[in-house]
Parts: C-alpha cells; structure tokens; sequence
C-alpha cells in the first residue's frame, strides 16, 4: 500500500513528513477524505503514505491518533477498491473481554465516564428524596458501573434507604468496554453489594425476543422499544422512575425512513409516556452527525485528542492500559471515518443539539444542585489537573484543558 511514487501533487504534501503539528495532519486527513470521496484511490494512497511517516502507536498524542485515523482511511478504502488496498479492516480490532476488576480501573484511568456517573447520581438522589421506592430503567454501556456510588448514598439517607429496581435491556450496542460476565452475574453482584448496604433490591433483565439474537442492535432496540410500557415494566404507581441514558442516544439511529420518525426521538416519545420522575442523560460533547466525510474527519480529529492527550499526561507510551484505551477509541474512530449508512453507528449529537431534541419531545431541562456540583469538582480533584467543569445553562460540562469533553443533562417532563 505504501510503496507508491509521490506525484507532484502528493510531492507538495511532503513537507509534513514527520511533523507532528495537528494542523498539517489534518490537513492531509482532509486531502484524503476527498480522495476517497472523489474514489481517486491513486491520490488516496498518496497521501496515506505521507499519513504512515507520521503515524506510529507508540508515539506522542498527535502520532498516536494519526494512526488510527490512517487505519479507519485503510479500512474505508478497502472497500472503494478492495483489489488496489489489499486490507482487511475486520482484523484491526480484536477486542479482549474485561474483567469485572479491570473494568473499574478503565472507568477510573480518567474522569470520561465517572464526570457522567457523579452528575447523574447526584440528580438522581436529589429527585427521589421522600420516596420509598426507585425503579430505575438503565441505558448504558458501562455494565452497571454507576449503580454502587448510589447505593452507598441512599443507604445513608437519614430517614432510611429506599428500596431499589434496576431493569437493563438485554441488548447493548457492541462497542467497549466488553466484559467477561453476564448481565444477570452483574445484577448479582450488585445484589450483594445492597444487601451489604441494607438496602432491598431487585434487579431485571429485560429480554428480547430470542428470535433476534442474531440481529443487530439497531433490530433488537426497536422490537424492545415496543416492551417499553408501564405494564411489562410492571411499573408502580408509588415508586419514583428513573430513566439513565448514559453513552446510549447516540446509538440509536437518527435517520428519517418515509414519513416515520426517527428511533432516536421515538425512545423519547416512549420514555415519556411512562412518567419518570427524572431523565438523566449523559454523552460526549461532539457532533458527529453530519453526512460529509471531511465534516466528520475534522471534528472529530479535534475532539478525540482530548483523550489522547489526557493519557499522554500519565501513563507510558508502552502503558498496556493506555493502548487498550487507546484501542477502544480507535475502534470509534474506524465506524466514524470508515463506514456509511446503517453500519455507522456512531452517531453522537453535541449536549446543545441534543438539548434541543429533548426539549422538543416535551421535556424541560433541572439544574444541578450545589452539592452534586460540589460532589463532581472533589471527583476532578482526585484526576491530573487538566480536567476541568464548566456550566451551560442547566448542563455540566467537563473538559480537558478548557475543551468540552462530556456533557451531564436532567430532564423532567413538561406539566401541561
């Protein structure tokens, strides 16, 4: 792939050799895109020879993120010319299951995802205050990593803990972190860890049709959107329901077919028509929606070296955690850049954008409390002081050197 001559149009590009300043990688990032887009494999395989001198996974942030973004060009043009590329971008990722142990050191390398937990278990505990009973419906990647921060606090709560549902739904999007245990091994551990605390818990699995094992999840999800009622809930008329979306809307497909709606504002439609008390909703602060290539290369590119360069701060260049983290993004970055139509996936909307289609779907926005505010800059303090947060209106933000990373939501529905 590599072995082919410059040009004189590649020849101007030369100038970059070896440079790490992401302005010029980025620069040859687009100029390849649009090759690709243009199905001029020739240019395109002149510029990622150019992207090869530069990238290596086992150098500086810039060299680092370069090289995934080569291997996610690698994998797209694959399939423009498969005989020309020669690649097979199914290899790239082999995926290693997690342990239950490694998986709380992944969520704690950096604060992605504990900034989401600390924020939405703040609001959570503040909005079932007086109540005896919580049913929470859990939305998440993170196979129930934000669940024992809570049940430590409601066991606390002065005039005793509430007793606690937790449902999941049994499909999840196949993206990291995987881990070596089942859903129902997590709820069992779970249940251990409450009754430790002395607080009555349940915890259910919410199957899908056995007939869609093999589906995909975008099938599986929208059969289970229609289990979604109060009665195959079995929700209760005197619980509090909790609806958690953590690194989960972006899942869901926001594309229109015909006159339907998309599924992404349906699984809004359905979670309001159950009547939560609160919605929590907790993403990463980028859109990367758009249908252009180059829109997507350059966004995302300038968002994904956030966690690049965070790992950089701490962690070995050699650091096995860091290159399984690193990995892991990687296997984002392939679906962004790589693929089109259903198989991209990866479809994040920024926290104002998505604000906006939740506002539209008839909820209103609850502010964070200063406790939970306070609760959140303890848990920064504890990680490189990079990290920082920041409110937009009633959303928290957490950022990496003044850049938004992840944004924390609390919705409630609109009284008529």
């Amino acid at each position: 792939l590599f072995n082919t001559p410059l040009d004189p149009i590649t020849g101007a590009l030369k100038g970059c050799l070896g440079s790490l300043d992401g302005a010029c990688i980025e620069k040859l990032l687009l100029h390849c895109a649009s090759a690709l887009e243009n199905n001029d494999v020739t240019l395109a395989q002149q510029v990622m020879w150019v992207l090869n001198n530069v990238a290596s996974t086992a150098g500086d942030t810039n060299q680092r993120l370069t090289a995934w973004f080569l291997r996610a060009l690698i994998s797209r043009a694959s399939r423009v010319c498969p005989t020309s590329m020669n690649f097979n971008g199914g290899s790239m990722f082999q995926r290693r299951l997690m342990t239950v142990t490694e998986l709380v050191g992944y969520v704690d390398l950096i604060p992605w995802h504990r900034f989401g937990f600390c924020a939405s278990n703040g609001a959570i505990f503040k909005a079932v205050e007086g109540y005896g009973k919580v049913h929470i419906l859990d939305f998440s990647i993170t196979h129930c990593m934000q669940w024992p921060t809570l049940i430590d606090a409601l066991a606390k709560r002065p005039e005793g803990p509430p007793s606690l549902r937790i449902t999941v739904p049994s499909c999840r999007p196949q993206v990291p972190p995987l881990l070596n245990v089942s859903k129902e091994e997590v709820g069992h551990r779970l249940a251990n860890f409450a009754k430790f605390r002395d607080v009555p818990f349940e915890f259910h699995v919410k199957d899908d049709d056995p007939c869609l094992s093999n589906e995909t999840f975008a099938t599986q999800f929208e059969s289970l959107l229609t289990q979604l009622t109060r009665s195959q809930l079995d929700l209760r008329d005197d619980e509090a329901l909790v609806i958690n979306c953590q690194n989960w809307l972006r899942y869901l497909s926001d594309e229109t077919k015909g006159n339907t709606t998309t599924v992404r504002d349906a699984f809004l439609d359905v979670i309001k028509g159950l009547n939560p008390r609160i919605i929590v909703v907790v993403d990463e602060d980028c859109d990367l929606s758009a249908s252009s290539l180059s829109s997507r290369i350059t966004t995302c590119f300038n968002y994904l070296w956030i966690p690049f360069d965070a790992l950089e701060t701490f962690l070995p260049k050699d650091s096995r955690q860091r290159l399984e983290y690193e990995s892991d993004i990687g296997h984002k970055i392939e679906n962004i850049v790589g693929f089109e139509g259903f198989r991209r996936t990866e479809r994040l909307e920024s926290g104002v954008k998505l604000s906006q289609r939740i506002n539209d779907a008839g909820f209103v926005s609850l502010p964070f409390c200063e406790d939970t505010i306070n609760e959140v800059k303890s848990l920064l303090d504890e990680h490189a002081s990079g990290w920082g947060m920041k409110r937009e209106e009633d959303m928290l933000v957490l950022t990496w050197k003044g850049h938004s990373s992840v944004f924390a939501t609390a919705w409630t529905e609109l009284e008529d």
